[in-house]
């Protein structure tokens, strides 16, 4: 793992290839993303069926695209006692969590002929993506179905890809915990086009969130506005602060968690302490050969991840606050400390005893986080992606009489004259 300093002359180019690791997507993904989009749009079903079947392997119709009850049960068979209760624990703790988020319809009478207010309703009908095949993510499960079922979404479909008809049991286990509806064998773009548009059996929905690879976040992108989404999520990233306190092997640990997610992710240590330094790099490199996605692993520590050396804790603030990371580790003596001081995350994990798979995992909070820097202005998924508000204004005839002079000379401002109208004609003017 290499190791770096604010001050070397070209840092700013060095990093700078982590940062735009994304970018090193081909060009012709989006060409091959819309015409799966308009596919689905012109054929329907008939278009998912010839998808499913030649990217997944398996030949779907009518009678199979939807997961059964009975397949369901069959799962639930194959989860243990001890698994259930784990899963089950989770999703009460993020139930718990996202439930302190709720707000509520307020109305506000502080003038007497004017009432305003606002109306939350939560949204209609949401669709969930959750990778599938080989790979298990029930947790991705719980983080997007749960927020939405707390929120009072009306019904709640999950698309999961199942290739060659292989299904992890504990993600359907994790889908029944959490209460999802209706489940669909479909994932890549297609399924994201289904849950945009609709088909003569995927219902649209009014919004599209979960995780997915390249094809699943274009897929996104392009519906944008069509329906809502989540965020158009990068690849994974971690940084860790660290001044030298603490164990060298569970900060490679934690670097490594984000490193086993796929190549292009991140894994930044930025430490005040030389020695903690060199006993991370040397950790890391014991602690990949212990894993079973080293391969992975390797390919994102030596492209991706470095460890930076910083004069003192505040010159690593300082650059945690201009990257923006998904993942900000604050492993140090007294996190409270410098917490103030962090402007931008995903989400903080404070002190020594706090790894960043806890909170992917079993803490509460949403693992669906900003990657990429746009930490900077977005925030993770919460009850609020579940809801909309709506205004409410009420004017009694002497609140018109009272602002609507007003009223008419801002539109006369702007040449709306029917706008006008609209109120001088009650003002009998």
């Amino acid at each position: 793992m290499r190791i770096l300093k604010f001050s070397d002359s070209d840092f700013a180019e060095q990093f700078r290839k982590i940062e735009q690791r994304a970018e090193e997507i081909p060009a012709n993904i989006e060409e091959t993303v819309k015409e799966i989009i308009a596919a689905v749009r012109e054929r329907g079903d008939a278009a998912l069926f010839e998808l499913t079947a030649r990217f997944d392997r398996l030949e779907l119709d009518a009678t199979s695209l939807e997961v059964t009850a009975a397949e369901i049960d069959a799962a639930l068979a194959k989860v243990s006692d001890k698994e259930l209760a784990a899963l089950q624990l989770a999703a009460d703790r993020v139930a718990t969590y996202h439930a302190k988020q709720k707000q509520e319809t307020w109305l506000s009478t502080d003038e007497d002929d004017v009432l305003l207010g606002q109306m939350i309703r939560p949204l209609d009908r949401v669709g969930i993506y959750v990778p599938g095949g080989k790979a298990a993510y029930p947790s991705s499960v719980l983080m997007n179905a749960i927020p939405a079922k707390v929120a009072g979404v009306g019904e709640v479909i999950m698309v999961v890809p199942m290739p060659g008809g292989e299904v992890n049991p504990h993600v359907l286990a994790a889908a029944h915990i959490a209460g999802v509806d209706r489940i669909f064998k479909l994932g890549g773009a297609q399924a994201v086009a289904a849950l945009a548009y609709g088909t003569q059996s995927v219902p649209r929905v009014d919004k599209i969130t979960g995780p997915g690879n390249i094809y699943v976040a274009t897929a996104k992108r392009l519906v944008f506005g069509q329906v809502d989404i989540d965020m158009i999520a990068g690849p994974s990233e971690i940084l860790v602060i660290n001044d030298g306190s603490g164990n060298a092997a569970h900060i490679a640990a934690d670097l490594l968690s984000q490193a086993e997610h796929d190549e292009l992710a991140s894994a930044v240590l930025a430490t005040s302490s030389e020695a903690m330094a060199l006993a991370v790099r040397d950790e890391v490199e014991k602690q990949l050969q212990q894993l079973s996605r080293e391969a992975i692993a390797r390919k994102a520590i030596e492209d991706y991840s470095a460890i930076i050396l910083a004069r003192d804790l505040d010159e690593a603030i300082d650059f945690s606050n201009r990257i923006a990371p998904e993942h900000l580790e604050l492993a140090v003596e007294n996190p409270f400390a410098i917490l103030a001081k962090i402007r931008h995350a995903g989400a903080i994990f404070m002190g020594h005893h706090t790894p960043e798979a806890a909170g992917d995992y079993l803490a509460g909070p949403n693992h669906t986080l900003p990657t990429g820097g746009t930490a900077r202005f977005f925030s993770p998924l919460s009850l609020d992606d579940f809801v909309k508000k709506s205004s409410i204004i009420s004017f009694s005839e002497q609140g018109l009489q009272r602002l609507g002079d007003e009223i008419v000379r801002i539109a006369e401002l702007e040449g709306l004259e029917a706008h006008a109208r609209s109120v001088s004609i009650r003002l009998g003017k």
